[in-house]
């Protein structure tokens, strides 16, 4: 008899495979995004943290090994703080395992976590602990030749019914995004 080591528990925190990976960071790169902060995506997200009331809001493109949160919106430090008595800012980089964005990502629609604890499978997610993160709130940024190139997200420390207003309104805010990119790739027009 041989020893087998336990299999990681079914449906819980398991970040999901990303074969479009390489095909999305071309995609990106020829667009211009991915790589850099951008003040438009930046304006972006403070306007739809406005519109939802929320902490963080976030344009986010996920590579191999890592997230890019090109638009970043932060409304103070994290409510969670260490034994050095610091809190967590969210910058700009986070794994790829991290949050709930590359789950978004390999569902090609939006997610809805009114509290990520009542999810095994998010509750145990690495910005639960860091950041204080108790709801989620994102869809996929798909263009138009059906490439998921990211994702637009909110988030909060606090529980919260995002309703169908909050899932319309965050699925409508990634389409318009992603159209505008494209128009700024093609016409040059601004976002």
């Amino acid at each position: 008899m041989s020893y087998q080591p336990p299999r990681p528990a079914r449906g819980l925190l398991v970040t999901p495979e990303d074969k479009e990976a390489p095909a999305r960071i071309r995609r990106l790169r020829r667009l211009g995004l991915g790589e850099h902060p951008d003040p438009a995506l930046d304006a972006f997200v403070h306007h739809l943290a406005g519109v939802t009331g929320t902490p963080y809001a976030m344009v986010n493109f996920i590579g191999e090994e890592r997230q890019f949160f090109a638009g970043l919106r932060t409304l103070g430090a994290a409510p969670v703080v260490k034994a050095d008595g610091s809190r967590p800012e969210l910058g700009r980089f986070l794994p790829r395992d991290h949050g709930f964005c590359p789950h978004v990502l390999a569902r090609r629609k939006a997610l809805v976590l009114d509290d990520v604890c009542d999810y095994p499978r998010f509750a145990g997610n690495p910005v639960v602990d860091e950041y204080g993160i108790r709801s989620y709130l994102g869809a996929p940024l798909i263009d138009s030749t059906g490439m998921v190139l990211g994702t637009v997200c909110v988030a909060d420390v606090e529980p919260r019914p995002w309703g169908k207003t909050g899932l319309e309104t965050i699925k409508s805010t990634a389409a318009d995004l992603a159209v505008r990119l494209e128009r700024r790739e093609h016409d040059g027009l601004p976002l």
